[in-house]
C-alpha cells in the first residue's frame, strides 16, 4: 500500500504572529460572526473549546468522538497549529456531556469539515486574545511578537510571557467573533503531516481503554433477555427461580423489558439463560420475505429532488433503463455493544461508545423521567462500525438496570446473537434509472427513482428510538421516520448525479413503514445510489462502445472530479491493462454527498469460470478531500471504506423469514476475511488552503460500482443486485 502526496512548505521554529483580536492582519479565509463554522456558532463561548492550565497543559474540548477514524489526532493537529503549541502539550477531552461542546452526532464525514473548522477558528481567536494580552504586558505591538510553544516573545526587548502565566486556570469569558482568520497553509506546522495517532498505542499494547474493559469498584453485571422476534410480547417468565440463583442481585421486568443483574459476569450469563428458557412470548409474522417487492408496494412520500428539463434539442436516439437492488446489511461490529451506567440517587452516569452521546443521554433522561442535566455521558472506545449499531441501546439497557440498583455500576454486555439480531440495519433499497442518449451515446435525459425506508433512526433525544424505551410497560412510540433533506440527504444521498446531463429528474419514494429495524449505516443511501448510477454509466459506456473512463470524463464539467478519475486510472494502468479470460477491470466514481470528497476506485478482479467465485486482486483509489490534515489517517479511512464496501458487496445480506432474523452469527452472516483483502493503493490530491472535505464514507459507493463493472468486464454478466455472490453471478445471463 502506498501514497502519493503533494508537497507543502512547512514553517519551522518560531512563527511571526500578526493576529490581533481586532483582526489587524488577516490570512486565509475570514469568518464574520454571522458566518462562524456551524459547530462554533452553536457553542460560541471560547471556554467551551479550550482551557489553559497554570501548569502549561492545554486542553482541547470536543464533542466529536474517536471511532477509530483518527479524528482526535487530526483535531489536535489543527488546534496545535493555530495556538502555536507543541502537540505534546495538548490534552483532549472528547464526548463528555458536561465538559465538551455539544457538536451533535459524530457521523456523516463531518468531524473534520465542521468540527475541524470550529477548532481552527476557536483556536485562532484564543491565540489572538492571548497575544493581545501579551502585547499589553510586554509593552510591545502585536506585529512584533513571536510565539513558540505558547511562549510569546518580544525580540526587541527579549522579554517573554507564556500563555499559562497570562490566563492559567482562568476563563477567557469571551464569545467567538469570527474576526480572526486562521493561518495560511504555508504557516502550519502539523497540518499536512502524518502525525502518529494518539489513540493507537494503548490499543496496540492492550490497555484497558475500551468501554468493554471498564471495571469500576462497584461493578455488577447485567444481561437483557431479548424477544425471539420483532413485535413479540412477553407473556410470562419464572423470575422467582432466577432470583434465587447464586450471585443474582435483581431480576428486572418492565413490560417486555426483561433482565437480570448479578455480582459476576458468568452468574449474569447463566441467570439470563435460565430466564430466557422460562420466558414465553407471543409472536406474530411481521417480516416481508421479498423486501424489494414490499418496498414498491407500500404507500410512499414522494419528493422530486431534482427536476431540470432539457432545453430543446433533438429527441434521444434511443433509451436504456435498468433497476438495481441493495439488501438489508449489518454494521457487523466485531465486538458486541456494551455500556456501564451508575445511578447515585441524584445523577446517572453513562459510559458508552455511542456516536451520539449527547442525544442518547437526552433520550435516556426522557425514558427515565429525569432532567437532561441528571444524565451525564462519557464516550469511550468501542468496537468500530461507523453507523447506528447497538451502542445506544446498550446504554439505555444499562441505565434502566442502574436505576433499579442504585449505588452500583451496572455493565451491560450484548451477546453476538443480540448484536446481529437487534442492531439497526442498513435499509434495503430499490432503484430504477432510465436514460435517453444521443447518437454518440451521451446522456440527454436522465430519470432516476429510488425506494427506501429510513436511514435515520438514531436516538435523537427520543426514547422511542431505543429498544428499551419501546419495551416498557408504558412504551414510548417509535417516531414516524423522516427522510433527510438537501444538501446531504439520507435515502437519496448521492441520488443526484454529478454528471452534466442536460435533462435530469430524480424522485425519492420514501417508505415510512419499518418492518425491519433500520437506521444509519455507513454512507446512508449513497452506497446504493452510487452503485446504481455508476453501474448504469458503465452500461451506457459499453452500449456506446466507448471506454468507461472516457465516457465519464466527457460528461463531467467539474475539473476536480475529472482529476480523481484520471489519477486513479493512471495509477491503475487503465490504458495498458492486459485482457485475459475471466479477468476484468472496473471503475466507479462519486463526490460524496455531492459536496464532500471526490473519490474514484479502479478494481481488478478474477472470476473462477466453474465456481463463479470473485476474487478482487488489486484496488487503486484516488481521492480529493480538500486540505489534508493527516495523510496517513486519511489513507486509513479510504482503505478501510474500500475494504468494508468489498465485504458488503461480495458477501453481506441479512437473512430472515416471515417470523425471525436468521443471521445470528458469523456463519449466517459471513464477512470478508483477511485472506480475501486485495492490495490497495491510495493516491491523495492534497489542496492546502481549500476547505476540509469529509472522506470517511467516500469510498463505499464507488467501490461497489467498480466491483460490478469489473465483474461485467471479466464475464460479460451484469449483476444488478448486491451482494455479488457466486450463486447470483451464476444465475445472471451474459450481455
Amino acid at each position: 500500500m502506498s501514497t502519493t502526496l503533494s508537497r507543502r512548505s512547512v514553517l519551522k521554529g518560531s512563527l511571526v504572529l500578526a493576529f490581533a483580536l481586532s483582526g489587524a492582519r488577516a490570512f486565509g479565509q475570514k469568518a464574520s460572526a454571522s458566518k462562524l463554522p456551524r459547530d462554533l456558532a452553536r457553542n460560541s463561548q471560547l471556554d467551551a473549546w479550550l482551557r489553559i492550565s497554570a501548569d502549561g497543559v492545554v486542553t482541547l474540548k470536543t464533542g466529536k468522538v474517536e471511532l477509530g477514524q483518527g479524528i482526535l489526532t487530526a483535531l489536535g493537529q489543527i488546534c496545535a497549529d493555530e495556538l502555536d503549541i507543541d502537540l505534546s502539550r495538548l490534552e483532549i477531552i472528547s464526548g463528555n456531556t458536561t465538559l465538551s461542546p455539544n457538536q451533535g452526532t459524530t457521523a456523516g464525514s463531518m468531524s473534520t469539515s465542521e468540527g475541524g473548522m470550529a477548532v481552527r477558528y476557536a483556536a485562532a481567536e484564543v491565540r489572538s486574545v492571548l497575544v493581545a494580552m501579551a502585547g499589553k504586558q510586554l509593552g510591545a505591538p502585536v506585529s512584533r511578537l513571536r510565539v513558540q510553544d505558547g511562549t510569546v516573545t518580544d525580540p526587541s526587548s527579549k522579554r517573554s510571557v507564556t500563555y499559562w502565566s497570562l490566563i492559567g486556570g482562568q476563563e477567557l469569558k469571551r464569545e467567538a467573533t469570527g474576526s480572526v482568520s486562521p493561518k495560511p497553509a504555508s504557516a502550519r506546522r502539523y497540518v499536512g503531516r502524518s502525525i502518529p495517532r494518539r489513540d493507537l498505542p494503548p490499543k496496540v499494547t492492550g490497555e484497558a481503554i475500551f468501554v468493554q474493559d471498564l471495571r469500576p469498584k462497584s461493578l455488577v453485571h447485567g444481561r437483557v433477555v431479548r424477544p425471539p422476534s420483532y413485535g413479540a410480547a412477553l407473556v410470562e417468565a419464572d423470575t422467582a427461580a432466577v432470583t434465587s440463583m447464586p450471585g443474582v442481585l435483581k431480576v428486572v421486568r418492565d413490560g417486555n423489558f426483561l433482565a437480570v443483574i448479578a455480582a459476576k459476569e458468568w452468574q449474569a450469563i447463566r441467570a439470563a439463560d435460565r430466564l430466557a428458557r422460562s420466558a414465553q412470548w407471543r409472536e406474530k409474522a411481521a417480516l416481508p420475505v421479498d423486501p424489494y417487492g414490499w418496498l414498491q408496494e407500500q404507500p410512499t412520500e414522494d419528493t422530486l429532488i431534482q427536476d431540470s428539463a432539457r432545453k430543446g434539442g433533438p429527441a434521444p436516439a434511443r433509451t436504456l433503463e435498468a433497476s438495481y437492488r441493495r439488501p438489508y446489511q449489518m454494521h457487523g461490529s466485531l465486538g458486541p455493544s456494551c455500556a456501564v451506567a451508575e445511578w447515585n440517587g441524584e445523577v446517572l452516569t453513562v459510559h458508552t461508545h455511542s456516536q451520539s452521546v449527547f442525544d442518547t443521554c437526552e433520550a435516556i433522561a426522557k425514558m427515565l423521567g429525569l432532567p437532561n442535566e441528571k444524565v451525564q455521558g462519557q464516550h469511550m472506545n468501542g468496537a468500530g462500525c461507523y453507523g447506528h449499531n447497538g451502542a445506544d441501546d446498550a446504554a439505555a439497557d444499562a441505565a434502566l438496570l442502574a436505576r433499579a440498583l442504585p449505588g452500583r455500576a451496572v455493565r451491560v454486555q450484548w451477546s453476538r446473537q443480540d448484536e446481529h439480531t437487534w442492531e439497526p440495519y442498513g435499509p434495503a433499497m430499490v432503484t430504477k434509472v432510465r436514460a435517453g442518449v444521443d447518437s454518440r451515446g451521451n446522456v440527454l435525459d436522465w430519470a432516476y427513482e429510488l425506494w427506501s425506508t429510513s436511514h435515520g433512526m438514531r436516538p435523537g433525544g427520543n426514547p422511542g428510538n431505543l429498544l428499551a424505551g419501546q419495551s416498557l410497560v408504558t412504551p414510548f412510540l417509535v417516531p414516524i421516520p423522516k427522510n433527510g433533506g438537501p444538501p446531504n440527504y439520507a435515502a437519496d444521498r448521492n441520488a443526484i448525479p454529478l454528471y452534466a446531463f442536460p435533462g435530469q429528474k430524480v424522485t425519492t419514494h420514501f417508505v415510512t413503514a419499518t418492518p425491519v429495524r433500520t437506521s444509519s449505516h455507513r454512507g446512508l443511501g449513497a452506497y446504493a445510489n452510487v452503485f446504481s448510477i455508476e453501474s448504469f454509466m458503465d452500461e451506457l459506456a459499453h452500449s456506446a462502445r466507448v471506454d468507461p473512463i472516457e465516457y465519464r470524463l466527457r460528461q463531467l464539467r467539474d475539473e476536480r472530479a475529472k482529476a480523481v478519475i484520471t489519477r486513479a486510472a493512471k495509477r491503475f494502468g487503465w490504458s495498458s491493462f492486459s485482457r485475459e479470460p475471466q479477468r476484468g477491470r472496473g471503475v466507479g466514481f462519486a463526490r460524496y454527498k455531492n459536496v464532500a470528497s471526490y473519490c474514484a476506485v479502479c478494481l481488478e478482479v478474477l472470476v473462477d469460470p466453474q465456481s463463479h467465485a470473485i476474487r478482487v486482486v488489486r484496488a487503486v483509489l484516488a481521492a480529493d478531500a480538500g486540505e489534508v490534515v493527516n495523510p496517513d489517517g486519511l489513507v486509513n479511512q479510504l482503505e478501510g471504506g474500500l475494504i468494508q464496501s468489498l465485504s458488503w458487496s461480495l458477501k453481506e445480506a441479512v437473512q430472515y423469514d416471515a417470523h425471525r432474523i436468521l443471521s445470528r452469527d458469523w456463519s449466517t452472516y459471513p464477512i470478508l476475511t483477511f485472506s480475501e483483502v486485495p492490495s490497495v493503493e491510495v493516491e491523495l490530491i492534497d489542496r492546502p488552503g481549500e476547505p476540509f472535505l469529509g472522506a470517511g464514507e467516500a469510498a463505499q459507493g464507488p467501490t461497489a460500482a467498480a466491483l460490478a463493472n469489473a465483474v461485467f468486464d471479466a464475464t460479460g454478466s451484469r449483476v444488478r443486485e448486491l451482494p455479488l455472490t457466486p450463486q447470483r453471478l451464476a444465475s445472471v445471463k451474459r450481455g
